[in-house]
């Protein structure tokens, strides 16, 4: 494991008080960064989000597709748990807690748009970050690469109408035009350049310039996933520093969200008898989000100071600590299962 992936949350952490200070200090300049927008498409953003995507992407091998019928319970649990459960628990979260429960502490515009920013993320299943959480607990590498390349075939085709449904049972008017071209940028786009990339690189199929390329392109992820969360921050700063009690709202629901559903999906491997490299990865890419996306979207939608695009930024603060938790959790019940 690199470096940066040893002391990942030290990192993320380092930039998110980067980015509140900078926004803090020079307003101004994430003004302008706001300001470069086209067709509700924040430009740094998307670069930024775009750089920390397709290397991650290029690792996507659909050709492993081939091997679902080898090993199919993982690939199911997975499957039920991202696209079956996840988003519509996450949305049921939303509306308990801030309709209801927090309903005497935000107002009811406010409350719509941070449940919108909480389905974003429940409908965004992890793909970039999949690849680390394997990696810390041991998991089979060539089916991570099977679960990740079926997940994003659905999320092309699953991502906008399931948004589009929990939004617009939540009351939120959603833009298709909006909601459909974020998938064409975010994962269609991306996720083709990846296939493109991968097959010039890997037509002897021995991997060598390939993973040469992965390699050299490692940093270039790096900084795009430092710098959005710098950005996102910096966006947010005075929201963050004006609104602390706003970010503990937020963060409850997504904590019991993701501890919840890891818990859901642990049980059901182990009730299905998964071996535990297979069975850890399954359920962190099931509890995971992908946090890119869901940003991306939730500012395309409602804007880069909206509520929604708070939450989706608490999420990121969430996030990675918690999948660190469970990481660790994951590895210390390693006994619980069965070794492959």
């Amino acid at each position: 494991m690199g470096f940066f992936e040893r002391y990942l949350s030290v990192w993320v952490g380092l930039c998110i008080v980067a980015g509140v200070t900078l926004g803090v200090l020079f307003p101004p300049l994430f003004q302008a960064f706001a300001a470069m927008e086209v067709a509700h498409v924040n430009l740094p953003v998307a670069l930024f989000i775009w750089l920390m995507i397709y290397p991650m992407m290029v690792q996507v091998d659909f050709s492993s597709i081939k091997d679902i019928g080898k090993k199919p319970k993982g690939l199911v649990l997975t499957l039920v748990i991202n696209w079956l459960i996840k988003p519509f628990t996450m949305a049921a979260l939303g509306w308990l807690f801030f309709k209801v429960i927090f309903a005497d502490l935000v107002d009811p515009q406010t409350a719509s748009e941070y449940i919108a920013g909480m389905i974003l993320l429940g409908v965004a299943p992890c793909t970039a970050m999949v690849f680390v959480w394997s990696q810390l607990t041991k998991g089979d590498a060539n089916y991570t690469l099977v679960q990740v390349s079926v997940n994003d075939v659905i999320m092309i085709f699953a991502f906008a109408p399931i948004a589009a449904f929990l939004l617009g049972v939540s009351d939120v008017a959603v833009p298709w035009e909006t909601l459909l071209l974020s998938v064409v940028l975010y994962v269609v786009i991306p996720l083709v350049a990846g296939v493109l990339t991968r097959s010039a690189l890997d037509q002897a199929n021995d991997h060598r310039r390939l993973n040469q390329f992965l390699e050299r392109i490692k940093p270039i992820s790096v900084s795009g996933l430092l710098a959005t969360v710098v950005l996102l921050f910096g966006f947010q700063a005075e929201t963050i520093l004006s609104k602390p009690v706003a970010i503990v709202l937020i963060a409850i629901p997504l904590l019991l969200q993701t501890y919840g559903i890891f818990a859901l999906a642990y049980a059901g491997a182990k009730a299905l008898k998964l071996p535990h490299n297979i069975a850890a990865p399954a359920c962190m890419i099931g509890t995971s989000n992908f946090f890119e996306l869901a940003v991306a979207v939730a500012i395309s939608l409602f804007g880069l100071q909206s509520g929604a695009a708070l939450a989706t930024v608490v999420g990121v603060l969430v996030e990675v600590p918690v999948m660190l938790s469970l990481c660790a959790f994951a590895n210390r019940t390693r006994h619980w299962f069965e070794e492959a």
